[in-house]
This record gives structure tokens, C-alpha cells and sequence, in this order.
């Protein structure tokens, strides 16, 4: 009725998610670089509005991380039935 049960193999850290955590790393290495450097002049900043700045900061690690998931390959799971994918 039901065939044989299916067993997994453990599965591999996907590329994707090895670069993703990789570009936050380095994201993050890049928004502290940033910050020190602005600790240091505030004047390299003090064009921006407030809130700006407190958007602005976050979102370098983030979009990093998210270009190279997207980009990196999809890592495949033959250990899979077909319908899994």
C-alpha cells in the first residue's frame, strides 16, 4: 500500500547556505569596518537623517548574504526520491 519506508542519508550543508552564511560574515565585517571608521569622523555620515543611518547599517550583511544565496547552485540530493527533489 505504502511501499517501503524511505531513509535519508544526513544530508549535506547546502552551497547556498554556505555562502549566505558566508557573505553575512562578511557583511557584518564590512558594516563593523564601517561603523569604526565612523566612529571616527562622524562627518562621513552627518549628511544622512537618523533614521537613515539606523536603516542603512543593517542592510549591508543583509543584502550581501542574500546575493550569494541567490546566486550560489542549488546542491543536489540524489538520496531523494525523484518526487522529493
Amino acid at each position: 500500500m505504502h511501499g517501503e519506508p524511505v531513509t535519508y542519508s544526513k544530508p549535506p550543508v547546502e552551497a547556498k547556505v554556505k555562502w549566505a552564511a558566508f557573505g553575512s560574515y562578511i557583511g557584518s565585517t564590512a558594516a563593523l569596518a564601517v561603523l569604526q571608521a565612523v566612529d571616527a569622523d562622524h562627518s562621513l555620515i552627518a549628511f544622512w537623517p537618523d533614521w537613515l543611518e539606523a536603516v542603512t547599517i543593517p542592510l549591508l550583511p543583509t543584502g550581501i548574504a542574500a546575493v550569494l544565496g541567490f546566486r550560489a547552485k542549488h546542491t543536489p540530493r540524489p538520496d531523494l526520491p525523484v518526487s522529493q527533489r
